[in-house]
């Protein structure tokens, strides 16, 4: 029994330790994801652009992550998954240590674009690895472990990488990302077990995720309803410094607002997703509504509008409960549909400060992205009801 005991026990530290460092490619990604967007007002100053051209760049990062998902999850269904982890955090660091190199906004968005290739693939690949490991019953705890990275980016990360945009430059903040994604691979590549791909793997044989009409809803509520959360927080650095009379440091307390609310969204999601998965997928939906609806009235008022990005920061636990439907709907193509989830949170990351950006240059005001995002949380919940009408038609 005491054999079985430490067995177990040294088991259960030695997945800790790999899913510690799969978090970190998660905090590593979520850092330089949000850490865009935060960074906004400053690239914006050092390229002489308009605030709805800087936001450019945070949509060809989604665009980089909604191309390179489901390529590089066809083409990732043969290679060992280990290897694979390790060559995307590369890319990964690549695509940042070029970003800070940038010329001109042009090259910036390319190289934003590049460095979005990976995104999707390492969140689909390093979640499955943890599902497995975890067993059925805990997938969805696992699921939130890993996303539990990209939680903490936004406590930690984000306001850390911001403080060194506003001090050292937006150059060295993003190189900073780059070094945090040389780190994760290194770790991987000593800490993760050698895993394989599944016997049999095809990859032309992933697309057919994007054939099944439930992974698309799944899809499709991500792409439209994580849509206001994007719009909210694309512009709150921008829209804190137009409308609050307070230091610039400011913006790292709301940054830390929204972290807080993600990692306490995320654990809240982990606990209740096991059972009532798509009941779970609603509440959080709905919450990111009520977010967008409290930003609007509280522009211009710092803590309000800490509170309200803390809101928003909580909605972000809808990817947990989407992500473990999509275990359950796509079959034998599980890596393209772990990937495409995270695809289309980035179209969200487009769709959201696209639509934010437009809206604020027909001069509506910085209480628009707020209304944006309280519109695409109900188109969310929209196909929220067409996912339960349709799973009832398809049992």
């Amino acid at each position: 029994m005491t054999v079985t005991s430490n067995f177990a026990r040294g088991r259960d530290a030695s997945l800790a330790v790999v899913t510690f460092w799969l978090a970190s490619g998660a905090f590593a990604l979520g850092a330089g994801e949000f850490a865009a967007m935060s960074l906004l007002p400053y690239y914006r100053e050092g390229f002489g652009v308009s605030d709805a051209a800087a936001g450019h760049a945070v949509s060809f990062y989604a665009l980089g992550v909604v191309i390179g998902a489901p390529l590089i999850a066809a083409l990732a269904a043969r290679w060992a998954r280990k290897t694979t982890l390790i060559g995307l955090m590369l890319i990964v660091a690549a695509g940042y240590a070029l970003s800070a190199l940038a010329p001109s906004m042009a090259a910036l968005n390319t190289m934003r674009f590049f460095a979005g290739l990976p995104h999707g693939a390492y969140f689909g690949i390093a979640i499955l690895f943890a599902a497995d490991i975890a067993g059925r019953g805990n997938r969805a705890r696992a699921v939130s472990h890993v996303m539990l990275g990209i939680a903490v980016s936004n406590v930690i990360g984000v306001p850390m990488v911001n403080t060194i945009g506003q001090y050292a430059g937006w150059r060295t903040a993003y190189a900073v990302v780059g070094v945090l994604a040389c780190l994760t691979a290194a770790m991987i590549w000593r800490t993760a077990p050698y895993q394989g791909p599944k016997p049999g793997a095809r990859p032309m044989g992933e697309f057919a995720a994007l054939g099944n009409r439930q992974v698309l809803l799944v899809l499709a509520m991500g792409a439209i309803g994580f849509g206001g959360a994007f719009a909210v927080y694309a512009y709150f650095s921008a829209a804190f410094l137009a409308t609050v009379e307070a230091p610039e440091w400011w913006i790292s307390i709301g940054l830390a607002s929204f972290g807080i609310g993600t990692v306490l969204g995320n654990e809240l999601a982990g606990r209740v997703s096991g059972g009532r998965i798509l009941w779970s997928a609603a509440g959080f939906q709905a919450l990111l509504a009520l977010a967008g609806l409290t930003y609007a009235a509280a522009i211009g008022t710092p803590w309000a509008m800490f509170a309200s990005i803390f809101v928003t920061g909580m909605g972000a636990g809808l990817v947990v409960p989407l992500q473990t439907q999509l275990m359950d709907v796509a079959g034998d193509a599980q890596t393209m549909a772990a990937a495409m989830n995270h695809a289309a949170f980035n179209a969200a990351n487009a769709l959201g400060p696209w639509l934010a950006g437009l809206v604020l240059a027909a001069g509506a005001g910085w209480r628009a992205p707020g209304y944006v995002g309280v519109a695409l949380s109900l188109g969310g919940l929209f196909v929220w009801g067409i996912i339960m009408a349709t799973r009832r038609a398809d049992r």
